[in-house]
């Protein structure tokens, strides 16, 4: 399933629900109901647990592969890659005092 997260002040992100998953949980939510919502007054807090983990992220070695195997695995997309996006929706939304809402897409 994929987890839609919303603001009016930038695109809609779209995360695959295990990753929505441990992005939730790095700033305290969690998927136990089918939507959410991170209020303004959340926002700077979860900014600041997502940029920790993206740079706790950025200090574990990746694994030594060809190009060519990581274009084929799907796997090696680091949670530093995934994370970006949403990062730059928690930006957004600060910045114009909006809320975020999310919500399972089956």
């Amino acid at each position: 399933m994929l987890i839609i997260f919303k603001s009016t002040a930038s695109a809609d992100v779209v995360i695959f629900e295990e990753n929505a998953k441990q992005i939730l949980s790095v700033i305290g939510n969690d998927l136990a109901t089918a939507q959410g919502i991170i209020t303004v007054e959340r926002l700077p807090d979860a900014i600041s647990k997502i940029k920790a983990a993206i740079a706790n992220d950025k200090l574990i070695p990746s694994k030594q592969k060809k190009p060519e195997e990581e274009a084929e695995s799907g796997q090696d997309v680091s949670f530093s890659q995934r994370a970006l996006p949403f990062l730059e929706l928690l930006e957004s939304s600060l910045e114009e005092k909006m809320p975020i809402t999310w919500g399972i897409y089956p």
